[in-house]
């Protein structure tokens, strides 16, 4: 998306020092936990240095009503909790698109965890790293770290926030399904340092996703921005997560449009195929038109109500 008028609201200077994170862990993650009042918490990723960064100042800024956020090199996890006694125990990391440039923390972010929570679900929004050279020794790690570190973070603490360790799902959006779907697919070769926690999420819902790497099936935008103008064929087939699928993968939810112009439809028709292939669960639905984003159709409770009606069948939500 164009930036041309959207650097207004802040530009934070913080420096990537450890005793500011270490700080924030033991705050966020000490006995007495700071929940706002619409029950979320917003929790620095790390709790010291950020793996894979350049001793650079945090650039963050935003549009100017705060929908899209750009430059992000301090990533965080928010919290949404469900009303007491309705929890399931069902977690979901979701994780906005934006096409590794910027990320729609509220279209594909709080709104989504909104809907989540009211089925009893704990929801995660994830502020991952957008690739960028300048704060990151190897940019296509750094999101895909992030990742992997969030499903680690939620699964440590899962007795803490009442959260099932072995349902902790992952969701994403255009270049949010893309990292979603590697957080699927390369959770055998982790990417950060974590005590023996598994990483392989036990779902993944992918909502109009990137998937490939390709040319002509890729969205450029995404691609260019993850692997750089001229990545190897071996990077290519490495973020191409339908060749990364295989008979570990977890149960996976796709939901796309036929007439999407950005991100083209065979890219969930290639992620369904590898899973078909291994005879691993998996849904897709692919709606007549809705184009990319689903802005007015289908309705986000259209959508939501067929992903919850196969959470159901995958006992991931009560009957």
């Amino acid at each position: 998306m164009d930036q041309t008028g959207a650097r207004r609201i802040f530009r934070s200077k913080i420096s990537h020092m450890k005793k500011h994170f270490t700080a924030a862990w033991l705050v966020v993650l000490g006995c007495v936990a700071s929940v706002s009042a619409d029950a979320q918490q917003v929790i620095p990723l790390y709790p010291g240095a950020i793996p894979n960064s350049k001793n650079v100042a945090d650039e963050q800024y935003t549009n100017k009503d705060s929908t899209l956020f750009y430059k992000i090199s301090t990533p965080t996890l928010t919290r949404y909790e469900p009303d007491p006694g309705t929890a399931n125990g069902t977690a979901v990391i979701v994780c906005p698109g934006g096409g590794y440039l910027n990320e729609l923390l509220k279209w594909e972010g709080s709104e989504v965890a909104r809907k989540l929570v009211k089925k009893g679900i704990t929801a995660f929004v994830l502020k991952y790293r957008l690739p960028d050279d300048r704060t990151m020794q190897h940019k296509a790690t750094g999101p895909l770290q992030d990742a992997q570190q969030a499903i680690c973070l939620v699964r440590e603490n899962a007795a803490r926030w009442k959260i099932d360790p072995h349902k902790v799902g992952i969701m994403g959006f255009s270049a949010g399904g893309h990292l979603a779907s590697t957080a699927a697919t390369h959770f055998e070769h982790p990417v950060i340092d974590r005590p023996a926690i598994s990483l392989r999420p036990d779902f993944a819902v992918l909502v109009y996703p990137v998937i490939s790497m390709k040319k002509g099936i890729t969205h450029a935008g995404s691609r260019k921005n993850l692997l750089g103008d001229d990545p190897s064929q071996a990077q290519v087939k490495l973020f191409s997560n339908n060749l990364q699928v295989d008979s570990l993968t977890p149960p996976v939810f796709l939901a796309v449009a036929e007439d999407d112009s950005i991100v083209p439809l065979k890219n969930s028709l290639l992620f369904f195929n590898a899973m078909v292939k291994h005879r691993n669960p998996v849904s897709l639905h692919v709606y007549q038109k809705g184009g990319h984003g689903f802005r007015n159709y289908p309705p986000r409770d259209v959508w939501m109500r067929d992903m919850f009606f196969w959470m159901h069948t995958n006992g991931l939500l009560p009957q």
